[in-house]
C-alpha cells in the first residue's frame, strides 16, 4: 500500500483529530505521524500490525533455517572443530595476547 500526502499527518493535527484518524484506519488507511517534519509513528490497524509481526517471525525462521543449512554443509565438508578444543585454543590465544 502506498502512502499518499493526505496520509501524512503532523503530530499537532493528529492530537486534535485522533478520532477521525482512527476511523480512517478502521476503513483500511494507514497514517504517518510527523513531528518537526520527520516521520515518528504510524497509525495502522491492529490486524495489519499482527500480520506484520507474523511476517517478521516467518522471516526470522527462514534466516535461522538458512544458517542451519550452512552449518550442516560445513560439517559435511569437514569444516568443523570440537567445541572444547576451540575454547581451549581461544583461551590460549588470549593468554598469549595478554602476556605480550
Amino acid at each position: 500500500m502506498s502512502i499518499a500526502v493526505a496520509d501524512i499527518v503532523p503530530f499537532s493535527e493528529a492530537r486534535t483529530q485522533l478520532s477521525a484518524l482512527v476511523s480512517e484506519v478502521q476503513a483500511g488507511k494507514e497514517k504517518i505521524i510527523t513531528k518537526n517534519g520527520e516521520g515518528v509513528a504510524a497509525l495502522i490497524g491492529a490486524e495489519r500490525l499482527d500480520h506484520y509481526h507474523r511476517l517478521e517471525r516467518a522471516h526470522i525462521h527462514l534466516l535461522l533455517l538458512h544458517e542451519i543449512e550452512r552449518g550442516l554443509a560445513d560439517v559435511e565438508a569437514g569444516r568443523h572443530q570440537d567445541a572444547r578444543e576451540a575454547l581451549k585454543q581461544l583461551k590460549q590465544d588470549r593468554a598469549k595476547s595478554a602476556s605480550v
